[in-house]
C-alpha cells in the first residue's frame, strides 16, 4: 500500500476512523493542504485545477474543502472562524475536537510554496483508491450472470471507465492566455517549415491533395463523400497505405516521441471485410490486379511480386477493424485502446451510414446527428483526424452534370455541420462509359472515343467545404485495375519533368 503514515503530534489522525483504512490515503497531507488554504486563500486559485472535494480520503476534510472553495469561490473569506459557523453541527468534526480542529489546521499549515505537490498527491491517492474501486466493481459485475448485461458490453464499459479516469485533468484546460496560443500556433507553423512541402498535417501521400489541404490535421473531421462505384474505399484505403507506409517514430516538434513521418492509422471497415481490404493494398503495393487476386489467376512473376508486396507490408503500422454495424460508442472506445497500445495518428472508417447510434433516436437524422458529433468528439478527444466516407443521395444522377454538390449529402445538415472539409470523389470517365453509343453511329462513336481519350485514367476529388482553407478541384490518376489513385503528371511534367 501506499499509504504515509506520518505523524504530528498536534493534529489528530483521523485515518484510523474510516472503513477503509487499507486504501491508499495520505492524511497528513490533507491537514497540510486545508491548512495553508484557510490561512492564504490565493494559494486556492493555484491547486483549484488539481484537486476537488471528492478526491480527500477523509469526510471531514472533504467538508472543510467544499465550503472553503464555496466562499472563496464568492470572494468571501474562507478561515478557521467564517468556517466555524457551517461546521458547528458537523458530527464529524466534532469527533475530532469540533471548530478548534479549524485552528489547529490553520497554525500547522506549512509553507504556500508546497502546495501544489500536496495537491497533486492527494489527487494520486485519490485516482488510486478509484482504481481500485474499479477493479472490484468490475470483478462483482464479471461474477454476477446476467441476461441483460453481455460480457462483451462489460468490457467497453470498464474501457470507457478506465480512459476517462486516465484522462482527468487532461481535459478541463479552461482560459489560456494569448501568449500560449500565439507561441503554439509559431510551433505549428515551425513545424510545417520544417517540413518537406511545408505540410502542418500528416502528408496524403498526393501532392496536389496536400497543396489543398495542407495535410490532415489533428482534430479535424473530414468527410469523404460519393456515389457507388465512385472510388470512395480506394482513395482511403490509398491514403491509409501510403500514411502507414511514411510511417517514421521520433522526437516530434513538441518534444513528445510519436510519429514525425506519416502515422499509425486505424481503420473501422464496415463494409467490406479485413482480408478483402488488405487485398486492394496489396493490389495497389503489388500492380496486380484486384480481380485477378481475387480468382488466383496469376502468373508466377505476379504471385512473387504478390507475396514480396505482403512481406515488406508485415510492419506497415495499419490496423484494420471489421466488426460490422458498429454503434458510435463503441468506436470511440476501440480508438481510444488503439491509443493506448500501439498509437494512432488517424481513423478511418468506411463508411458512416453503417455505423449506428445509441439507440435513443427514432429520428434517422438525429442519428446521422449523433453519429457526426461522437466522430467529431473522437478527434478532438484523441487529438487526430478522422476520415468518415460518406454515401451521397440519389439526386446527383438526375442532374446533367453529375459532379457531387454539399446539398447531395445524404442527411447533409448534420455532416456539412459537423465536418472541418467535406470532400466528393468524381470520375467523368464512369458516367462517359454508360454513354456510348451503337456502332452504327460512327460519327458519334468517334466523338465519344474522343472524350473517352481526356477522361481516361482521371479522377477529380472536389473539396465543398474547408473550414480552415480554400475550395475546389484537385485532379489525380486513377489505375481501375488496382485501385489506385495516384498524382496526375500535368502536359508540362511530361518531358522528363520532376513532379
Amino acid at each position: 500500500m501506499n499509504e504515509i503514515t506520518t505523524f504530528r503530534p498536534n493534529l489528530p489522525d483521523t485515518a484510523g476512523r474510516a472503513e477503509g483504512d487499507t486504501l491508499p490515503h495520505n492524511i497528513e497531507a490533507e491537514q497540510q493542504l486545508l491548512g495553508v488554504i484557510l490561512t492564504n486563500n490565493e494559494v486556492y486559485d493555484r491547486i483549484s485545477s488539481i484537486v476537488k472535494a471528492e478526491h480527500f480520503f477523509d469526510p471531514v476534510h472533504c467538508r472543510i474543502f467544499e465550503i472553503a472553495s464555496a466562499r472563496i469561490l464568492k470572494n468571501a473569506l474562507a478561515s478557521p472562524v467564517t468556517l466555524k459557523a457551517f461546521l458547528e453541527d458537523d458530527e464529524g468534526l466534532r469527533q475530532l475536537g469540533g471548530p478548534a480542529y479549524l485552528a489547529r489546521l490553520a497554525g500547522a499549515a506549512i509553507s504556500a510554496f508546497a502546495a501544489r505537490d500536496y495537491a497533486q498527491m492527494i489527487y494520486d491517492l485519490a485516482v488510486r483508491r478509484e482504481l481500485i474501486a474499479l477493479g472490484r466493481d468490475i470483478s462483482a459485475k464479471a461474477a454476477k450472470v446476467d441476461v441483460a448485461s453481455e460480457p462483451k458490453e462489460q468490457i467497453v464499459e470498464a474501457e470507457q471507465r478506465l480512459y476517462k479516469l486516465g484522462e482527468q485533468g487532461h481535459a478541463e484546460r479552461g482560459f489560456q492566455s494569448f501568449l500560449k496560443a500565439v507561441t503554439d500556433a509559431v510551433n505549428v507553423a515551425n513545424a510545417a517549415y520544417q517540413r518537406d512541402g511545408g505540410l502542418a498535417g500528416i502528408s496524403t501521400g498526393l501532392v496536389d491533395l496536400d497543396k489543398k489541404l495542407g495535410g490532415l490535421h489533428p482534430s479535424d473531421l473530414l468527410i469523404l463523400a460519393g456515389r457507388p462505384s465512385m472510388g470512395k474505399t480506394s482513395l482511403a484505403t490509398n491514403i491509409a497505405f501510403n500514411i502507414a507506409k511514411a510511417y517514421k517514430r521520433g522526437r516530434t516538434h513538441d518534444g513528445h516521441d510519436g510519429a514525425v513521418e506519416g502515422g499509425v492509422v486505424g481503420f473501422f471497415s464496415l463494409e467490406m471485410s479485413a482480408e478483402q481490404l488488405a487485398a486492394r493494398i496489396l493490389s495497389e503495393a503489388s500492380e496486380v490486379p484486384s480481380e485477378q487476386i481475387r480468382r488466383g489467376d496469376m502468373t508466377e512473376a505476379e504471385f512473387r511480386r504478390f507475396v514480396e508486396a505482403a512481406k515488406s507490408l508485415e510492419a506497415c503500422p495499419l490496423y484494420i477493424d471489421d466488426t460490422p454495424a458498429l454503434p458510435i460508442s463503441q468506436v470511440a472506445a476501440r480508438a481510444r485502446r488503439l491509443k493506448r497500445t500501439h498509437g494512432l495518428d488517424v481513423l478511418m472508417v468506411d463508411y458512416l451510414q453503417l455505423l449506428k447510434g445509441t439507440g435513443k433516436n427514432d429520428n434517422r437524422v438525429n442519428e446521422v446527428s449523433e453519429i457526426t458529433q461522437g466522430l467529431k468528439a473522437i478527434a478532438k478527444e484523441l487529438n487526430i483526424p478522422v476520415v468518415a466516407l460518406s454515401q451521397l443521395s440519389r439526386q446527383v444522377e438526375s442532374r446533367e452534370d453529375k459532379r457531387p454538390q454539399l446539398s447531395d449529402l445524404r442527411e447533409s445538415g448534420s455532416i456539412e455541420q459537423d465536418a472541418d472539409v467535406v470532400m466528393f470523389v468524381y470520375r467523368d470517365e464512369y458516367y462517359k462509359e454508360r454513354e456510348k453509343p451503337g456502332d452504327h453511329d460512327l460519327e458519334a462513336m468517334a466523338k465519344w472515343q474522343a472524350i473517352m481519350e481526356q477522361v481516361h485514367g482521371k479522377a477529380e476529388v472536389v473539396i465543398g467545404k474547408q473550414r480552415h482553407g480554400p475550395i475546389g478541384t484537385v485532379e489525380l490518376s486513377f489505375e481501375g485495375r488496382f485501385t489506385r489513385f495516384g498524382n496526375l503528371v500535368k502536359p508540362w511534367q511530361q518531358d522528363g519533368g520532376r513532379y
